[in-house]
């Protein structure tokens, strides 16, 4: 899956990124992801692999289509996943996750 502009530009929002900070960690120049970012150009596959290998090891985790589109989430950190196995262990009533 080769990401686009507005995955990278919605994972860095969520990572909490800079162009700038971006382009360090990658060693893509800030220019290159600002323009793929506004769909002016379109980077090789190489430097769009490049941006998101750097985006996942800040946290983002990229969604391929999968009937409902593309997208980008944030990954959990140990503390929050913590937290979650003890809330989901509490026991009481199951519900279903669905939402009406």
């Amino acid at each position: 899956m080769m990401i686009t502009g507005a995955q990278c530009r919605a994972a860095r929002a969520l990572v909490e990124w800079t162009r700038e900070k971006l382009a360090s960690n990658s060693g893509v120049d800030a220019l290159v992801i600002e323009e793929f970012e506004r769909r002016i150009t379109l980077p090789d596959r190489d430097i769009c692999d490049t941006l998101q290998t750097a985006l996942e090891k800040g946290g983002a985790v990229f969604i391929a289509e999968n009937g409902g589109g593309i997208g980008v989430r944030l990954k959990l950190n140990r503390s929050e996943v913590r937290r979650i196995g003890i809330l989901e262990n509490e026991g009481g009533i199951v519900g279903t996750d669905a939402v009406p």
